[in-house]
């Protein structure tokens, strides 16, 4: 930005030094005197100016890039940094908006502003220079002035809210696309996609509407502006030649006087310039929206290195979209249990998990780590010692191997292929074309074995607490049997919450954590609560739904901490 706010005041005096430098080449040929050092001048003055707009040019540009570059990564990072419930209620199509679109309206805003105050360096300087001139340029000139802010005015209160109403509706029509495209397999199965069509299209005669109402707002205002100037300047270089005539002024000064009045008259273009500030100005109102939101804030303790991951509930009370959906909940989850999550949907299953790891605050109350309140621990710390597995894992990096180390720290070789064994992903791995350095994109992957490369991430970066949010939707019986196997065995030290909608792997657990209304219902092994109708209707009535545990696999032997709700 400095080179660009260089380049452009340099232009604007060398802009103002010209015409008087002109003017005196011009009286020195009339008058028979001495033009050649007047001649060199201009033709100095003129290479600056032209070697300063192609660098303005380029360096605005450049400036442009690295606003909004900086921008976007600004406010990505920011989203991120709020965690899963304020990104969510913006949709992904409006965060991308966002991101794209308005982070580069928005990337304009600073050469605009430097624009700007060169051109008011212009305007004044060429004012005071008609003074000079003659006074009653000047005042010819300035009679207009008035006319010209009111124009300004009315310009930016007029585009600001027709600027910010289309930034707006074009959120909506990407939120829209992306919905459509996200679900684009269940529309054409449900024979939808007309009426999909025209619904996410639906707001485009709006923002029509609004693309046009800004348009005629441009277009007025610049055809009063043009007109104005037009009559400005016909009126000053009258008034010069009327001077010329009687001899107030020379034939150079006529001359000057002419440029002058250009360069006096870009006050008046300032409101091009308004237009341009006024867009950005609303695109980065859309971006303010986001960076209000207070982010997740991280303290600095760190954990015992001897903590076994004893997780606790405290009076935890979670609401959403006015809704209480975790009401004073008082949970404490022993170190090294294996520990169920059950529930009908909408019982804050999920919400529970993701309380554990710090993916969600609680409205009231508190949850613990080994005794130490989540907010209070290092965040590099935290996620250290909490492991995630989703039921729908997103996979990120370049291949394969990349998408299994993601995390916190960077697994070696061994240990990557040895989380994927465990997750009965290495054998799928290795018959891709290279492997695990196999690119994403050239390795398509069914829903199950993307499930089984997320749970190598999981396990690759396992911690003193390992959450599986169901993760289990989309693994066979065979493999979940597995996974289960791996749970009781080379994770038998690790907390263990799951959270699912099988008996069969409810049954493979130390206890049930049975969430209803908010509350927990009950907190006991899968056999006792088997016997409750009301537990068993929770799960589909398969074959597998009544087997006692000790019928499915070897029992898991209890932790030595007491398990129940509330201790």
């Amino acid at each position: 930005m400095i080179v660009v706010a260089l380049s452009s005041f340099v232009t604007s005096g060398v802009s103002l030094a010209f015409p008087t430098v002109l003017g005196h080449a011009v009286d020195g040929v009339v008058g028979s005197g001495a033009s050649g050092k007047w001649m060199a001048w201009a033709a100095a003055l003129l290479a600056v100016l032209v070697a300063c707009s192609a660098l303005d040019t380029l360096a605005s540009g450049m400036a442009i890039a690295r606003s909004t570059a900086w921008l976007r990564e600004s406010v990505l990072g920011h989203a991120l940094a709020l965690g899963t419930r304020p990104v969510a209620r913006l949709g992904p199509g409006e965060m991308a908006t966002r991101l794209v679109a308005n982070a580069s309206e928005a990337g304009r805003v600073a050469p605009a502003v430097v624009g700007a105050g060169a051109s008011l360096v212009a305007g004044v300087g060429g004012t005071v220079a008609l003074a000079t001139i003659h006074p009653l340029l000047c005042v010819t000139f300035l009679a207009g002035v008035p006319l010209m802010l009111l124009i300004v005015r009315a310009f930016a209160r007029d585009s600001s809210a027709l600027t910010t109403r289309y930034l707006t509706v074009q959120g909506t029509i990407a939120e829209r696309l992306v919905e459509a495209i996200s679900g684009a397999r269940t529309i054409a199965a449900a024979g939808t996609l007309d009426r999909e069509v025209d619904r996410s299209l639906a707001p485009l005669p709006e923002l029509r509407r609004h693309g046009m109402d800004l348009w005629r707002v441009i277009m007025r205002i610049r055809a009063r502006d043009a007109l104005l100037l037009t009559m400005v300047e016909i009126a000053v270089i009258g008034m010069a030649g009327v001077l010329l005539a009687r001899g107030q002024i020379s034939a150079g000064q006529m001359l000057a006087a002419g440029q002058y009045v250009f360069l006096a008259a870009s006050l008046g273009s300032v409101a091009g310039l308004v237009s341009r500030i006024t867009s950005a100005r609303a695109a980065a109102q859309r971006l303010v929206e986001i960076f209000v939101q207070e982010p997740v804030r991280y303290g600095s303790d760190r954990l015992a290195v001897d903590g076994r991951g004893r997780v606790e509930l405290r009076a935890v009370t979670v609401r959403s979209g006015g809704e209480v959906v975790l009401d004073e909940l008082d949970l404490v989850v022993p170190a090294g249990a294996m520990i169920a999550v059950v529930g009908r949907s909408g019982s804050g299953k999920s919400l529970l998990a993701a309380l554990v790891g710090r993916l969600a605050d609680p409205d009231e109350g508190e949850v613990l780590l080994d005794g130490i309140a989540l907010r209070e621990i290092d965040r590099r710390a935290l996620r250290g010692a909490v492991g995630y597995g989703f039921s729908r894992p997103a996979l990120f990096g370049e291949t394969v191997g990349d998408a299994i180390a993601f995390g916190h720290a960077t697994p070696t070789p061994e240990e990557l292929e040895e989380a994927a064994r465990a997750a009965r992903a290495d054998a799928f791995i290795r018959l891709l074309p290279e492997g695990y350095d196999t690119a994403l994109e050239h390795a398509p992957m069914s829903g199950g074995e993307a499930q089984r490369v997320g749970l190598a991430r999981t396990f690759a970066h396992a911690g003193r607490v390992v959450v599986l949010d169901d993760v289990a939707a989309s693994l066979d019986t065979v493999t979940e049997h597995h996974i289960s196997r791996v749970l009781t065995g080379a994770l038998a030290d690790r907390t263990r919450l799951i959270v699912c909608h099988r008996a069969s792997t409810a049954a493979r657990t130390d206890a049930v954590v049975w969430l209803d209304r908010g509350h927990v219902r009950a907190m006991a092994p899968h056999r006792e609560l088997w016997r409750d109708p009301d537990y068993r209707a929770l799960f589909e009535a398969d074959e597998h739904a009544a087997i006692e545990p000790d019928e499915q696999s070897t029992p898991v032997a209890q932790p030595p901490d007491a398990i129940g709700a509330g201790a």
